[in-house]
């Protein structure tokens, strides 16, 4: 029987993000297998379930084969839930044959009996208490007490078509300790979620969820980044950026410096991304916080995720030289959020960035560095498929996004650990060169697909007035190798108004 797509046809799970994917929850009257080894947060999930059917009234039981009573509650107490009321807990325990030693020397298969006994004792629950959702936990027990795959599904089977005549939603937890991997519940089940752990070679351990099957409904496939927290189980839906279609006028903003709109063609068109390359210490955090201050000025609001610098020492460093971004974040104009890479996930990332931007409407992004967002996943080698829907999503919501990406090396040659420049709109490429024995640094915009830019090279400074751009260099050749040949008169910067 398939799910008739009615908001009250789905028992919610109470967990926002496994709701997203479901498609609002679990069709009522099913049965739905939770299935992940021991660790991966079936137990919670179980519990959020029950706890959000008994907040909407609903009558629930957890019928434990595996935790005592005492075990459940203490797990559900370090949530900071309490299952006193609306939750019955059945605890099975196992029948008395088994722990007197005479009976085990009997002819008849004591497995027979335990098999039998328990099953009854799991109706005989369920006819007591009548509930409109239940967790059995967990099936491995049941498959033990089977011994035989026939057995264990015509058991499994007795079960569904039992709880199919009280319109029961039902979730069976299975941790996989079967020596060999047992599909029979995921035949008889309406739907299969399965949890997974792993454990990087360092940080803390990911966590990912994907539904396998679900009959009837359009859910969202693939792999979605999970968290165990204390209040529960989070799921991050994968960002999908052809859900979001925002019908909008395209802008453009001013950076905020006339010779850095002069090399932009005029400026940042909102909707779009921008890229600033460059190595070590030629200022791509300062070209990206230029916008920033630009936006906050126009009223709009701005939010940074920072990967790589501590933030006391950032809100230091911009306010040498005249940038105090700890006085735009009081005002409620910039929310900074500092990213460790080491503990987050990629579809957690993508996640707390659209809620910045659902939440508080901002128009400006800034993600420094993606060096730092890709050491976020060292062993996936998907940064570019999680960027590519990031930056759709952002440029559909009308925002500017800036990224910025640190390159190998100094002059010369220089590689990027990550090659996203095809993904970006705009590039801005950050260089060094020496002239005149010192160490300079030159700027130019490389692509621009929104519209027409300056195809100069620029010589900028960054002293205590912030970020100044000069005249281009047309006499110089090879900047951007970093080894150039001067070939006129001096016109760098010092003969340039601020």
């Amino acid at each position: 029987m398939g799910s008739t797509h009615v908001q009250d046809d789905k028992a919610r799970t109470g967990i926002w993000g496994l709701d997203n994917i479901l498609s609002g929850g679990f069709s009522r009257g099913h049965i739905f297998l939770v299935e992940g080894a021991p660790g991966t947060g079936k137990t919670t999930v179980a519990l959020q379930f029950l706890l959000e059917g008994m907040r909407v009234g609903e009558t629930c039981l957890y019928i434990t084969l595996s935790e005592t009573d005492r075990e459940l509650r203490a797990g559900a107490a370090s949530h900071g839930w309490t299952l006193d009321k609306g939750i019955e807990v059945f605890e099975l325990l196992p029948p008395e044959s088994l722990l007197d030693e005479d009976q085990q020397q009997s002819l008849l298969y004591s497995s027979d009996l335990e098999l039998g006994e328990t099953t009854k004792q799991i109706f005989e629950a369920v006819e007591r208490t009548q509930p409109s959702r239940v967790v059995l936990d967990s099936l491995s027990e049941i498959r033990l007490l089977a011994q035989s795959s026939l057995r264990y599904r015509r058991q499994i089977l007795a079960i569904k078509h039992y709880f199919a005549r009280f319109g029961t939603t039902v979730m069976m937890l299975d941790d996989l300790t079967a020596e060999v991997a047992d599909k029979t519940v995921h035949s008889v089940a309406h739907g299969v979620l399965r949890l997974e752990e792993l454990a990087p070679s360092y940080g803390a351990e990911r966590r990912r969820a994907r539904v396998i099957k679900y009959r009837g409904v359009k859910f969202r496939g693939g792999y979605h980044d999970a968290t165990i927290t204390t209040g529960g189980l989070n799921i991050f839906p994968r960002l999908v950026a052809s859900e979001f279609r925002n019908s909008m006028d395209r802008m453009t903003k001013s950076s905020g410096i006339a010779q850095l709109d002069q090399l932009l063609g005029g400026g940042i068109e909102t909707g779009s991304s921008t890229l600033i390359l460059g190595p070590a210490g030629t200022g791509k955090s300062l070209v990206a916080i230029v916008n920033v201050v630009a936006a906050v000025k126009r009223g709009e609001k701005a939010a940074m995720f920072i990967f790589d610098e501590e933030l006391g020492l950032l809100f230091d460093r911009m306010k040498g030289i005249g940038i105090d971004l700890a006085a735009m974040q009081a005002s409620g104009h910039l929310f900074v959020e500092q990213v460790d890479a080491a503990e987050l996930s990629p579809g957690e990332f993508a996640h707390r960035v659209r809620r910045q931007i659902d939440e508080h409407e901002i128009k400006t992004v800034v993600i420094d560095s993606l060096n730092g967002y890709q050491a976020s996943m060292p062993e996936e080698n998907s940064l570019i498929l999680h960027m590519h829907e990031l930056l759709q999503y952002l440029n559909r919501t009308g925002a500017a996004t800036f990224m910025t990406v640190a390159q190998h090396g100094l002059v010369g040659d220089m590689k990027a650990p990550v090659d996203v420049t095809y993904l970006a709109d705009t590039v801005i490429l950050l260089r060094y060169f020496e002239a005149s024995g010192s160490v300079r640094r030159a700027m130019s915009v490389i692509k621009k697909r929104t519209g027409a830019h300056e195809s100069t090279i620029r010589e900028y400074r960054i002293d205590g007035r912030g970020l100044t751009i000069g005249a281009p260099l047309s006499e110089f050749q090879g900047v951007l190798r970093g080894v150039p040949i001067y070939n006129g008169q001096s016109s760098l910067l010092e003969g340039t108004s601020a």
